[in-house]
């Protein structure tokens, strides 16, 4: 079929030598990402301490506007950081838990390094976590996790798109029902932003973060913090750095907070890794959301018949509004699966409880998809993952 985003191919090395179908994990790099880095290098070498005056202060900021645009948020309302770890620590330290509203709510299936955070926090008693179980370990009864929110919570951490099943849960639903009982939520939009069309303004999320190593195709080492215009003046983080300070370059022993988004900062930003990127912002902003989800919609179901076909057993929703950009694909030797398919550069990874988890982005060809469905069936059918069993490979 014709198929106008595979123009974009071309703007991505690795897809020349691979069939590369993990963008839930690591995005492929875009071209323009080489000229980007030695533009960081250059203004380095050239410019030196001015570099800082010249842009590089700025650009937590306005590279944060370039996400803006992907995630329906409005310009000066999100920041760069290093991770979605700094972020959630950022978020929670604008908070003081009273014994009537210390309530964290999350689910079983939540990214552990979300979980980390809050488990951490949790350990002086001043948090309880409440934990929403899974019936199947793909997916979160929505009924379940509204009937956890209650009076007593403080904040709702949850992800938009489950890491593991691609399971994409009712975000305006939860956000809601958060606000309802005075409780905040933090959207994870790590799985969902670049492949999944959303609006933080929309759905009217408190916090919302995130980051570039996936579907944006940014590389890793760019975060990202969206905080709701309204909150920029009431919250002040002690998670905090002198980026935060009204006027940094005071050198004040006094914290006073900058104003606007410019307070969620931190200490000095992770400049190489903004440049970075940049590319991939790009892209998926001159591309539209929109048209990826078109393509993926189309392209995951039809990964998901063909792999069915093949009498592989599917975990990730088969409804399409349910699920996000991936499909994840079970077997019994499924981790030995997946490292035989690197090694023949079929580019995915392997989780356990999900199985194979295959991506594939608005550059990927339906051939493709028939291509490491066929190669899956005859690895499985020629014991040909053995040699990676023996081994105890896995991912």
């Amino acid at each position: 079929m014709n198929d106008a985003l595979l123009n974009w191919r071309s703007e991505f090395p690795i897809l020349d030598k691979t069939v590369y179908l993990i963008s839930h994990s690591l995005g492929a790099m875009p071209r323009a990402t080489y000229d980007r880095l030695h533009d960081y290098a250059e203004a380095w070498a050239t410019r030196g301490v001015r570099a800082w005056a010249e842009g590089w202060w700025n650009m937590p900021v306005t590279v944060g506007n370039d996400v803006a645009r992907i995630i329906g948020a409005d310009p000066g309302t999100v920041v760069m950081h290093q991770n979605v770890s700094v972020c959630q620590s950022l978020i929670l330290s604008c908070f003081e838990p009273t014994p009537r509203r210390n309530k964290i709510v999350y689910s079983e299936l939540n990214f552990p390094s979300v979980m980390y955070v809050y488990e951490a926090h949790a350990r002086n008693g001043s948090l309880r976590i409440e934990t929403v179980k899974s019936d199947d370990g793909t997916t979160i009864p929505l009924e379940r996790m509204l009937a956890a929110i209650d009076e007593e919570t403080l904040l709702v951490p949850f992800s938009h798109v489950l890491f593991k099943s691609a399971f994409l849960q009712d975000a305006k639903a939860i956000t809601e029902r958060a606000h309802e009982v005075g409780a905040m939520v933090v959207l994870d939009a790590y799985q969902s932003a670049g492949t999944v069309p959303f609006s933080v303004k929309d759905l009217n999320v408190d916090f919302a973060t995130g980051g570039s190593v996936k579907w944006l195709c940014g590389g890793p080492g760019a975060g990202y913090l969206y905080v709701r215009p309204d909150l920029h003046t009431k919250l002040q983080p002690k998670t905090t750095g002198w980026m935060a300070h009204e006027d940094p370059f005071a050198f004040d022993k006094e914290l006073r907070y900058a104003p606007g988004i410019a307070r969620f900062l931190h200490g000095s930003p992770a400049i190489p890794a903004l440049y970075a990127a940049q590319s991939g912002y790009r892209i998926i902003n001159e591309i539209g959301v929109e048209n990826i989800r078109r393509k993926s919609v189309r392209q995951t179901s039809l990964l998901i018949d063909q792999a069915q076909e093949a009498g592989f057993t599917v975990t990730s929703p088969k409804s399409s509004s349910q699920r996000g950009g991936t499909a994840s694909i079970m077997h019994e030797h499924a981790a030995a699966i997946a490292s035989e398919l690197v090694r023949r550069e079929f580019i995915v990874d392997f989780r356990p409880g999900a199985g194979v988890r295959i991506s594939p982005h608005f550059y990927t060809t339906d051939e493709e998809l028939e291509l490491i469905i066929g190669e899956m069936k005859t690895i499985r059918d020629t014991r040909a993952y053995a040699k990676h069993e023996a081994a105890g490979a896995a991912f």
